[in-house]
Formats: C-alpha cells, sequence, structure tokens
C-alpha cells in the first residue's frame, strides 16, 4: 500500500478537492429474501435486497435466473409482499434509513416497476434500539411498522392495494424484540417485548384505531426467545423460537420443544405445518407440526446439514432452497430425500459470492502496472475467508494437458464450411503434432498431407476447402476430404522461410535476405505473385485483412531487424508504402493489422514487452497517433478472437492482455493468468467459444469471461480474518485470524501466507484473551530486511478496555527451503496497539488513547546480547486523543490520526526535538470508521453515518487559530458503512489513458461493495455537477424516493447538502439512457451527446 500511495505525487493535473465516487462492486451482503408471485400471477420470483438494491429472479427449470436488478435512493431495511384481495399479483413494501417506504408493482407490459404509493415514517421520537420492524395482516387489511420506542404506525389497505391515511398507536412496550400479525378474523398483533431484563408476550387487537390488549392465555417463555413464526390458518397461533426452546401455542394449546441447537436467526416457510430454520452457526434444520383435525399433538425438529451462516431463507419449489447471507456466500440449495456420504441433506447448487463484510484490505500491484490486485478480509466464523479481487479477463479452465515447449497453436476445421473446430495443430522446435477432440477428450491424430517432422509457422482453413501449412522448408496446401497434399511451393535453395502469415487467399512470407514472397491460393494452387528485399531480415510479418474483409488483403505490414522498424507494403506488388522506426535497440516480434469501430489499427509488440499502436490511414497508407505502453517484459504475440459479436485481440507474454475497443478508444485488459506464449481460439461444440492457450508446460482450454469484470478468488479460512498486511520481498502476506469455539471463547492467530498460492506457511497462536487489534509489515532505520509487527490488547472478562497487550515483531525466516514466522521480540504495552503503522525507518502505534514512536535497537538486557528490542522514543508520544485511535496514516513527517468519536488530528514529528506535536484538528465529532490522505494537506474521513467527507490544512492562513483548524471542503452521503479506504487502482493504467493522472483511492463496506473515490479536475466537476443536475430531473427514482435527499449529508447532529462531490453512479446511468433522454440531459450543457458520452467513458474506464 505504502508504494501505491506514491502515485498521490503525481503531477496534479487533477485536484483532490473535486472527487467522483463510483461503485465498482455493487452489495453482496443478501439482508432479506421472499418468494412472490411479484411479475405475473404465473411467475415464482425470488426478490432479494442487498442494501441499496433489489434484485427480482425468476424460477425456471433450470434453476432462478435474473430477471430485474433495481437500484434505489436509500438503504433498504425493510421488504415484504402483500397480495390485496382484488389482486392476482403480489405487491412489494418497502421501507428505508431514513423513514421513507414505497408500494411496488410489476407492470408485465412496460417490464417496468411501478411505484404505487410512497411516504414518510419518519416522527419526532426516539428511535427503537432494534429494528424497524413491518408487518402486514395475511388479509392485507393493514401494514403494521415500528421504529419508534412507544409507537406503532398502522397503514389501512382496501381492496385494490391502495393506502388509507397512516394513524399513529401507542405502545407501552419500549424494548420490542419482534412482532408480527397472526392469522385470525381479528386484526391481532403479537409483541415479543423485553421488560426488566425478561421476554415477555403480548396480544393487541386493532379496532377503530385503538390497540386493545388480548385476553388469550399465554405461555410461560424463556429469557433468550428472539423470533415470532406466524402459523397460517386452518392451524393458526405461532411459534416463539429461542436459543432452548421453540413453543406453540393457540387459544389455550401449548407445546413445547427443548432443542440443543444454537441460536436460531431466521426461518421459511414450507407449507402449512413445515419451517425451516437457521441457526447462529451455520446449521439448517426442519420443524415439523404435527397436526390432526386442525390441531397440532407434536413439534418435531430435525438438522437437515450444514450452509452458510444464513440472514433469510426462502423456500422456492421442489425442495429448492435459498440460503441468503451476510457473512458467507449466498447459496441455493436442493433438500434431498435421503442423506448422502456424509449424512447431509443438503446439496448446494448454486454459490453466490459475497465480499461482506470487507473488514480489512491490502491493495497490491503485483505486475508493476498501476492496477491493483485487492485481497480482502471477508466473512465472519466458519464463513471467513479471503477473496483475491481484480479486473479484467477471467479464463475459466475447462481442460488442461501437460505439454511443454509449444511454439505455436491453430485451430482448424473439418471443412471450411463448417461451424465448429475439430483438430488443434501443436507446433514444436522440430516436429508438429495434431490433436482431435472428441465430446470433451483431446486425443493425438495424424492428418493426411500434413508434415510432422517439422515446426509449423503457420495453419488454417483456406478457400477450395483447403488447409495450409506453412514449416521453414515449404508451403503446403492439403485436401480436407483426407486426399492428402494438392499442392506444394519450396523457397529457392539455400533459404528457409522464417515467418509467414495468411489469410483466406493470399500467403506473405519472409526468407534468409530480407526477402518478402507473395503468393495467392488459386484454383487449389500456389501461385507466386511478387517478391522484394529489405534493408534487414525480416523479424515478424502480418497481412490481416482489414473491415471486415475475410478473404483479401491490400497490404501488409512486416517488423525488421536491425534498425527495429515497421514497414507498410502494398499488395500484389509489395512496393512500400510507409515506413516507422520504432527507435531503441528492441526489435519487433509481432505484428497485426486489425480493425476497432470502423478504426484500422497497426499493433507492434516488442521483444522487451512494449506494445506500439498506429492508427493506420488506408487511403495515404500512413502510420498516425503512435503510442506506446509497457504489457510485459517478455516478447509480445497477437492473435484475434471473437467474444460477445466482437473481435478483440490477444497479446501474450509473461502479462497477457486483451486489447479490445470501447467508443472507438482503445482499452486493455488483463488476462487472469500469469503466463502464455501462444493462443488461439478453439469454438467447438463441447467449448465453444473457447480459447486455447499455451504456456512454458501445458495446453489449457478455457471460456473467456466479459470484458472489465472483477474477478473474484476465494481463500477459505474458517476463522474470522481480522487484519492482513503484505510483504513483498518475502512473497507473504500475516493474516489474522479469530478461531471461535464452541465454549464461546475466541483464540487469534497470525496465518504467514504465500501470496501466490495463498498455502499457510507457518502459524502463531496468541494468549488467551489476547486479542490483535493490527498488523503491518514495515523496515526498521537501516536494516534491509523487512518485520512484521502485530499490536494486540488483552479483552479481559468484565473489562470494558484493555490495559494491557504487546507488540509483537516477526521475521520471515527461511530453513529448508521452507519460509517460517520467527518471533523477533516481545514488547508489553500499558493497553491496546489499536493501530500501527511505519514511519520514517520507526514504528508508530496508537496505544488507547496516545500515540507512541518505537525504534528497534540492540537489547540492552542482560542475558539478552545479541537480540533486538522495541524501544518506545522518549518524548515521542501524544497524549491528547480524546477516545480511541481507529486508523494512523503517515506522511513524510506528518502522522494522522481518526479518532472514534472526536474526528481527525494531524501531528508533526520534529526530529531535532524528537517529539511530536498537534498542528491541526477537525473540531466537529465525527464518529470515524476509515480514514485516508488525498495528499499531504487533504484527508479524506468515513464516519458511522455512512457519510464521506473531506477536510484541509490551511497551512498558509493568515492566523494561528486557522491554521491549527481543519477546513470543510467535502461532504457526501454513500449509504454503506465504508470500512476501509485504501490507495489503488482496479484498472490497469497505460501511458495514453486519461486516467492515468487520477488519483484513486479504493474503498470497501460492510455489505461488499467496492468502491472508488477519485479525484477530478475543477472542469469536470462542473460539467458532471450540471450533468448530476439533469439527471435528478430526468431520471425518476425507484419508490418515488430523492436522489437529492438520498446523497444529503446527515448524521445524528447535522444536515447538510452534498459539498464537492459527484454520484458516479448517477453520473455513469446516463449511459444506460435513450436517445431521447440523452437529448434532454445535454441540452442546456454546451456539449454533444457524444462528447459526453465519451466523457463519461473515458473517467468510467
Amino acid at each position: 500500500v505504502s508504494q501505491l500511495t506514491q502515485q498521490s505525487k503525481l503531477p496534479n493535473l487533477q485536484h483532490p478537492m473535486w472527487n467522483y465516487v463510483v461503485t465498482a462492486q455493487k452489495a453482496t451482503a443478501v439482508a432479506r429474501s421472499l418468494t412472490a408471485n411479484f411479475t405475473s400471477p404465473n411467475d415464482l420470483n425470488l426478490i432479494i435486497s442487498k442494501e441499496t438494491r433489489i434484485e427480482i429472479h425468476l424460477l425456471t427449470e433450470t434453476g432462478i435466473q435474473p430477471i430485474h436488478d433495481v437500484g434505489f435512493y436509500g438503504q433498504i431495511q425493510t421488504m415484504e409482499i402483500f397480495r390485496p384481495a382484488e389482486e392476482e399479483k403480489d405487491f412489494l413494501f418497502i421501507s428505508t434509513r431514513k423513514h421513507r417506504f414505497s408500494v411496488l408493482s410489476f407492470d408485465k407490459k412496460t417490464g417496468e416497476i411501478v411505484t404505487r404509493a410512497a411516504g414518510d415514517l419518519s416522527e419526532r421520537s426516539t428511535l427503537n434500539d432494534l429494528g424497524p420492524f413491518v408487518t402486514i395482516d395475511p388479509d392485507c387489511r393493514m401494514i403494521a411498522h415500528h421504529t419508534y420506542q412507544g409507537l406503532l404506525k398502522l397503514i389501512p389497505i382496501d381492496g385494490k392495494g391502495n393506502l388509507k391515511d397512516a394513524f399513529n398507536v401507542r405502545l407501552e412496550e419500549n424494548q420490542i424484540i419482534d412482532i408480527k400479525f397472526l392469522h385470525a378474523s381479528k386484526l391481532t398483533l403479537l409483541l415479543l417485548y423485553e421488560e426488566r431484563g425478561r421476554r415477555q408476550l403480548k396480544i393487541y387487537h386493532i379496532k377503530d384505531k385503538e390497540l386493545l390488549q388480548g385476553n388469550d392465555p399465554l405461555p410461560a417463555l424463556e429469557e433468550s426467545l428472539n423470533m415470532i413464526i406466524p402459523v397460517p390458518a386452518p392451524l393458526c397461533g405461532a411459534l416463539v423460537v429461542g436459543e432452548n426452546s421453540i413453543t406453540y401455542f393457540e387459544s389455550g394449546t401449548t407445546k413445547t420443544l427443548q432443542t440443543n441447537a444454537n441460536a436460531f436467526r431466521c426461518y421459511g416457510q414450507v407449507d402449512l405445518s413445515r419451517y425451516l430454520l437457521g441457526d447462529s452457526s451455520g446449521d439448517l434444520y426442519i420443524l415439523v407440526l404435527e397436526h390432526e383435525n386442525s390441531k397440532i399433538y407434536n413439534i418435531k425438529l430435525e438438522r437437515l446439514g450444514e450452509t452458510s451462516t444464513s440472514r433469510t431463507i426462502s423456500y422456492l419449489d421442489n425442495g429448492y432452497v435459498f440460503v441468503g447471507s451476510t457473512n458467507g456466500d449466498s447459496q441455493l440449495i436442493q433438500l434431498l430425500k435421503e442423506k448422502d456420504e456424509n449424512g447431509s441433506f443438503i446439496d448446494v447448487q448454486e454459490t453466490f459470492i459475497n465480499l461482506a463484510p470487507i473488514i480489512d484490505i491490502s491493495v497490491m500491484d503485483m505486475d508493476r502496472q498501476g492496477q491493483g490486485q485487492i485481497v480482502t478480509c471477508s466473512g465472519v466464523a466458519k464463513d471467513g475467508s479471503l477473496r483475491i479481487i481484480r479486473t479484467g479477463i477471467g479464463i475459466n479452465e475447462q481442460a488442461s494437458i501437460d505439454l511443454p515447449g509449444v511454439k505455436g497453436i491453430w485451430a482448424l476445421r473439418k471443412s471450411f464450411s463448417e461451424v465448429y473446430d475439430k483438430y488443434l495443430v501443436v507446433a514444436f522446435i522440430r516436429e508438429t503434432r495434431f490433436l482431435s477432440i472428441s465430446g470433451e477428450e483431446l486425443e493425438e491424430t495424424s492428418l493426411s498431407g500434413f508434415v510432422s517432422s517439422e515446426q509449423t509457422l503457420f495453419c488454417s482453413n483456406v478457400i477450395n476447402d483447403l488447409y495450409i501449412q506453412v514449416t521453414p522448408k515449404s508451403i503446403r496446401l492439403v485436401d480436407c476430404g483426407g486426399s492428402g497434399m494438392v499442392a506444394e511451393w519450396r523457397p529457392a535453395e539455400g533459404y528457409t522461410i522464417s515467418v509467414a502469415s495468411c489469410n483466406m487467399t493470399q500467403v506473405v512470407i519472409g526468407v534468409g535476405g530480407g526477402q518478402v514472397i507473395y503468393l495467392e491460393i488459386q484454383d487449389k494452387l500456389l501461385k507466386e505473385m511478387s517478391q522484394t528485399t529489405l534493408e534487414y531480415e525480416v523479424a515478424c510479418i502480418n497481412l490481416n485483412p482489414l473491415r471486415g474483409d475475410k478473404l483479401k488483403s491490400e497490404i501488409c505490414a512486416v517488423g525488421l531487424w536491425t534498425d527495429a522498424s515497421i514497414r507498410v507494403l502494398a499488395l500484389p506488388h509489395l512496393n512500400q508504402l510507409s515506413s516507422e522506426v520504432l527507435g531503441g535497440d528492441i526489435i519487433p516480434r509481432s505484428v497485426l493489422l486489425c480493425t476497432f469501430d470502423t478504426t484500422d489499427y497497426l499493433l507492434c509488440g516488442l521483444g522487451d514487452g512494449h506494445l506500439v499502436t498506429f492508427t493506420l490511414d488506408l487511403d495515404s497508407a500512413t502510420l498516425k497517433d503512435k503510442k506506446k505502453m509497457l504489457l510485459g517484459t517478455q516478447p509480445i504475440s497477437f492473435n484475434t478472437f471473437r467474444s460477445k459479436n466482437a473481435t478483440h485481440v490477444f497479446a501474450a507474454s509473461d502479462r497477457p492482455t486483451v486489447i479490445y475497443s470501447n467508443n472507438k478508444k482503445i482499452m486493455y485488459s488483463n488476462v487472469n493468468l500469469k503466463e502464455v506464449k501462444h493462443m488461439c481460439p478453439f469454438n467447438t461444440e463441447s467449448f465453444p467459444e473457447s480459447l486455447t492457450l499455451a504456456t512454458e508446460s501445458s495446453l489449457t482450454i478455457g471460456n473467456i469471461d466479459d470484458i472489465q469484470k472483477l474477478h473474484i478468488r476465494t481463500v477459505p479460512l474458517r476463522e474470522t480474518p481480522k487484519r492482513l498486511a503484505h510483504q513483498e520481498s518475502s512473497h507473504t502476506f500475516l493474516v489474522i485470524t479469530i478461531a471461535h469455539h464452541k465454549n464461546y471463547t475466541e483464540t487469534n492467530h497470525a496465518k504467514l501466507i504465500d501470496d501466490q498460492t495463498f498455502e499457510v506457511l507457518d502459524e502463531y497462536e496468541m494468549e488467551e484473551y489476547e486479542a490483535v487489534q493490527s498488523v503491518v509489515s514495515l523496515k526498521f532505520g537501516e536494516e534491509p530486511r523487512p518485520y512484521y509487527v502485530v499490536g494486540t490488547g488483552y479483552e479481559l472478562p468484565g473489562s470494558q478496555e484493555a490495559r494491557s497487550g504487546h507488540l509483537l515483531v516477526f521475521q520471515v525466516s527461511t530453513l529448508n527451503e521452507l519460509r517460517r514466522l520467527t518471533l523477533v521480540t516481545k514488547t508489553p504495552i500499558t493497553g491496546a496497539a489499536t493501530t500501527i503503522a511505519p514511519f520514517n525507518g520507526f514504528l508508530v502505534s496508537s496505544i488507547n488513547s496516545r500515540v507512541q514512536l518505537f525504534s528497534l535497537e540492540q537489547s540492552q538486557a542482560e542475558g539478552e546480547e545479541g537480540s533486538k528490542a522495541l524501544v518506545a522514543k522518549e518524548g515521542c508520544s501524544f497524549n491528547e486523543i480524546n477516545y480511541h485511535v481507529v486508523r494512523l496514516i503517515t506522511r513524510g513527517n506528518f502522522i494522522g490520526i481518526a479518532d472514534i468519536a472526536n474526528s481527525v488530528s494531524l501531528l508533526v514529528y520534529k526530529p531535532a526535538d524528537e517529539k511530536l506535536e498537534l498542528v491541526c484538528r477537525d473540531y466537529s465529532s465525527h464518529w470515524m470508521v476509515a480514514f485516508e490522505a488525498i495528499e499531504d494537506e487533504i484527508f479524506l474521513g468515513a464516519e458511522n453515518s455512512y457519510n464521506l467527507f473531506v477536510v484541509r490544512r490551511n497551512s498558509g492562513a493568515a492566523t494561528d487559530e486557522e491554521r491549527m483548524k481543519f477546513e470543510d471542503i467535502g461532504r457526501f452521503h454513500y449509504g454503506d458503512l465504508i470500512n476501509q479506504l485504501r490507495h489503488g487502482s482496479l484498472v490497469m493504467k497505460t501511458s495514453d489513458s486519461e486516467s492515468q493522472n487520477i488519483q484513486t483511492i479504493l474503498f470497501g463496506t460492510v455489505t461488499g461493495v467496492l468502491g472508488v473515490v477519485a479525484s477530478i479536475s475543477q472542469q469536470d466537476f462542473t460539467l458532471f455537477e450540471k450533468v448530476q443536475k439533469n439527471l435528478q430531473r430526468i431520471i425518476k427514482g425507484v419508490g418515488g424516493f430523492s436522489h437529492e435527499e438520498w446523497r444529503t449529508y446527515q448524521d445524528d447532529k447535522k444536515l447538510g447538502v452534498t459539498k464537492n462531490f459527484i454520484d458516479g453512479d448517477l453520473i455513469e446511468s446516463f449511459l444506460d439512457l435513450r436517445s431521447e433522454q440523452m437529448e434532454e440531459v445535454v441540452k442546456d450543457l454546451n456539449i454533444s451527446v457524444k462528447d459526453l458520452t465519451k466523457r463519461i467513458e473515458a473517467i468510467a474506464q
């Protein structure tokens, strides 16, 4: 991370005063789910809420199919369905954190969600500690919503689903645990509440806008009850669920089942008498009410198996169940009729990746390309994992064979007219092998007419139902029908073919002495048309047809040795049209002619991994707009492939990259493979639209994911990952995990993990009650090797604050080629090291409410000669912190402090005086959760009211008072709890990229969102602010929610407008508008739709 923060020293083309906030990965935590007939009376829908979004799926024979993904201007807190008496489809009721609600339905004709009602639920009262709660009468007569202590808001519903005037009724009970309408002729509410430490039930009937307490006898309750399950008619009544028992009661009938499961968290109804229950450890149970003549005589509970720890359960149909999770991956499971070999009734059909909660983040530029790879600490307990996230192209491996030494690969169809490929031609240095695919199996074969005792330089299908094979000794035309070779051309005696390129009708080759020879395929013969001799040897050659012409090219491109130049030659006479010296002494190793979005390009890959691109003007035969960028460190070779009806270029090297076009702009996307020597498209029935990739040791067939998609790899830990740090020199992470035990105790571990394989190499266990708070990798003073430092604090039972802890210094040592974690020193401290950071060769640590510098020195203790000790620097401490430091950041001699309840402060270290001094403070009362420096004097903070803010130190102010006070220069309501802020980028930044000098800070949230805060120019800010206002007018929020209100900065003390922030999610929604809406947005902005589209796409990339 410290290396990535150096990007802040780039030329200040953008300004951190103006910021653009955009979501890279939407929320993945599933908070609620339900089944409904929402899109049609005959559709069974699964509806899922994820923070600010609702996903609507359709249950099909093959699983659940996503059909709508709807964003809201609000954090969804409740979601329920109801079907009015006179309607055939279900309606959806939602409410938000800002106390707005809406009722939604689906219009089948337009395919859109319709807002049927919207309103305000807010009151001037104290919020309930739990909740909010919403429950809807089973007969759809009333909605009850409880948010505020002592108040229950009731909203009547008519037969068509129209809402009548809402009214409030008083509740005597303040601490509501759960509230549900029961199935009854009267409007009947069952309340579970706590009073004087005891949990109790109470029944209310609603009549004439009043709550009337019922006289129904209620069962005795255990103190751990937490959930009510209404039981439908004709059984009626309710189940009350606790940690140790489940009780059913109705009209004086009570049945209680004692349980030994963990606390149940959620339920899903299967039918009248069966209910699925999920507990806190991720076990799934089925509860069965045995009944006769509408009377329940027994309750049974059976464990079905293990799932992700569930937050919500929705039974779909035919044994299929959706398990939604906030702490692990959500799942689609099938319930089995019989136990499997593991004793489980559960078969996981599909897994939905969940990054939440993102507890910590490490950002690395592993390939030195300005593109970050993010590693997150995600999940809780058994669902805990590391997630490795990067953008680019994902190659999903479908088959692989060990095959070292490959020098080239080509796919062949059985005949020219065939759709699917049948053969793979694999070249080696002195031979060629042929592989045939049958189903999903590759087997070696022989092809009549081909030469196998030489290296193939080029091979493909050509016209007249022929194959062409080029080897150093000859060019051969082979009949596709198996009749053997039909024509052959050989170079003059003493010459061999060194490079070749072919299309459907043309062949161009390079032979010794700089000769280029052009041939055509005519009437199943090879006819030499022309030749020319260039000044230097030919290094690479290409005659790929341009502009969609599949049969013939008018030009060829040649790369030369010695002068490292590119020549464009006209066909058929090979006269030179243009020449371009590439500069330097690195020769071109691959050249390609291609067309992107009607623009012709010439791409040249150099031997050192650089890519040079030109636009090619065919009319004047000139090369223009030369651009050079680094893709890798090894020679590049090109090939084209098609994916999703578009042509892309694969640049094979040690850092393989896909080159493609977006709105007439060349874009680059990394491939999730380490090294690829050669690639060819391979389209078969078993592997449609796949690629064959040759590495140093193997041949792999894989299909390709979407361009510029986030790719996520999961490393299960089955413990809660709390903190992590990366150490580049040892190629390791140190990951702090919490192991949760059945006796409700916890143990903290420091796990040393390989940064490529993610194998656990070593582990260190902390003492009892010792909780790790922080970890960092750093170098002390002039020492060449880095250390890991771990900060801990003892969380003793009954103690609210740690009174002691340790700073542990580790080094990664190698023994018998095995990396191990070696404890160098363990230093006691008087508190918890809540956060630590490297600082100019020192370690800076917050210890409860103070900040202290430490150095690593030779121990002076008797008997410890030669060992090292962590020593607190005398005088280098700061004690004026009010509460608890959640983050330290360092820049030069400055230390930024985020106090959990007292915003941010800035310290300076004065080496001459060896002391820390306060130089600036924010006097606002932000409850801090994350903090990062944008520049030396500008800082970005995230606080617990879901806001972002920016403050600036005014070091040039006239008075000490002004210099001491941070200036508030930015405010924005993001609407999710941001846990971490880190410098870095998720996209590959090339030398011609418009985003090259844009500073970006990545953030992660508790719901699994990954986002970016990008500093933009004042010119861009001014434009986008106007676009944002026009979009607010044109794009109406689903549910009637206001975008302006949604983004309004709000905490527990003040309300304020957004300031110097742009909502990138809203801006980029412009790209999805209809053309007439786009015109409406730009009509008063003095910019065209085309230019605005290009500007938005540029920043979006």
